[in-house]
């Protein structure tokens, strides 16, 4: 536990539940598998962050005109 940070994170009870029964399913902590679904939550969140940055260069088009584009163009 070097390192780590202590936090008090409130649960419903029907979610604490069920973390209480996989952890002891999987012979896991709850902390463990809460770090491990916040870690997946993030990377998550740096993918998204990464595909805004490539596409920032990209030419920004309103719905309704690239709508009305496809039905000009017998699309849709």
């Amino acid at each position: 536990m070097e390192n780590q940070k202590r936090a008090t994170v409130y649960f419903e009870p029907d979610v604490h539940r069920a973390l209480r029964l996989k952890a002891a399913a999987s012979d896991r902590s709850i902390s463990d598998m809460v770090n491990d679904a916040v870690r997946v939550a993030l990377a998550e969140d740096a993918e998204d962050l990464a595909a805004f940055a490539e596409r920032k260069g990209e030419k920004i088009i309103s719905f309704d005109t690239f709508v009305r584009s496809l039905k000009r163009r017998g699309r849709i």
